[in-house]
């Protein structure tokens, strides 16, 4: 099992910026794929952004101003979220999987979610 913890989450202007983390535990070695989905109220959960080793994939909605990357010697995945818009409000979830495919088509494992909300 691989538990993960996120944090950093809160409220911010549009435009302004937050950094989350996610603390991964357990059996980490086998969670080669971290990353980041979202899901706003009334909507589906999203991709946000991925870190696999050492390549990095995002959503479009999110390229250019949003970062993710991770210490593997604190197990932790980060993203960086700058120039934050309205339209970024939603629950951040961090999810880890044994590669990238699995984890933008079917995440192994799921933290318990981040509110993350954008003033305008």
């Amino acid at each position: 099992q691989v538990q993960l913890v996120e944090s950093g989450g809160g409220l911010v202007q549009a435009g302004g910026s937050l950094r989350l983390s996610c603390a991964a535990s357990g059996r980490t070695f086998s969670m080669h794929a971290m990353g980041w989905f979202r899901q706003a109220p009334e909507k589906e959960r999203e991709f946000v952004a991925a870190y696999s080793g050492g390549s990095t994939n995002y959503a479009d909605s999110v390229k250019g101003r949003f970062t993710i990357s991770r210490d593997n010697a604190k197990n932790t995945v980060y993203l960086q979220m700058n120039s934050l818009k309205p339209e970024d409000t939603a629950v951040y979830y961090c999810a880890a999987g044994s590669s990238l495919n699995q984890l933008r088509a079917h995440p192994g494992f799921w933290g318990q979610g981040t509110q993350v909300t954008v003033s305008s």
